[in-house]
């Protein structure tokens, strides 16, 4: 794999931002994984009476197809899985499984689009795994050196942004942090790069 990218809860909800996510995606020639959680999605949904854990393990499903659809507009041949299928991702309070065997095993082509529905070994059912746990796990078990991430300063995709290659977001002043770095992966701990839609 030659990239991992995080869809967090802010961008997931982001039509445009989408948009030119999907056709940067298209002009890739590497592989990669994606990965996503939830998004403003599921506030919809429980408006209609569902609860919010059942909203939530929903607005995550549909959004795992709604991807798929749209990368499949720009040509992006894409495998989309959650995380529970197969025991592909299994965790509990302090580690996270990841039969890495089993997705080298997929076809080389597509890319691989994971869901944050993960197996709680504690309950023996699916649950959200926080996506920084889970980005740090799969960075790790695939020797990816740092993690893609995007800015959630909407005018970045607008004035030209120089960000560094990469950088460690403990080392990173507070007002950057909060201006770019999506509220539930300001915990990461490994590398980022941060990017925008459209020049990823």
């Amino acid at each position: 794999m030659d990239f991992l990218a995080v869809l967090d809860y802010e961008h997931l909800d982001n039509g445009v931002f989408l948009n030119s996510f999907a056709k940067s995606l298209a002009r890739k020639d590497k592989r990669g994984i994606i990965i996503h959680g939830d998004s403003e999605h599921t506030e919809r949904i429980i408006q209609t009476g569902v609860m919010r854990d059942q909203a939530q393990i929903r607005a995550i499903k549909e959004l795992n197809h709604r991807l798929v659809a749209l990368f499949a507009d720009e040509g992006i041949s894409t495998i989309a899985l959650n995380g529970f299928q197969k025991s592909l991702i299994t965790f509990d309070d302090s580690s996270i499984n990841i039969d890495k065997k089993q997705i080298e095993n997929l076809p080389d082509h597509p890319m691989v689009l994971i869901s944050n529905l993960c197996l709680d070994e504690r309950t023996n059912q699916y649950a959200p795994l926080p996506l920084s746990r889970m980005a740090t796990a799969l960075s790790a078990r695939f020797e990816i050196e740092e993690i893609t991430i995007f800015s959630v300063d909407e005018s970045s995709d607008i004035i030209k942004q120089d960000f560094p290659e990469k950088m460690s977001i403990r080392d990173i002043d507070k007002s950057f942090i909060e201006k770019h770095i999506p509220e539930n992966l300001r915990d990461l701990a490994t590398d980022v790069r941060i990017r925008t839609g459209s020049d990823f």
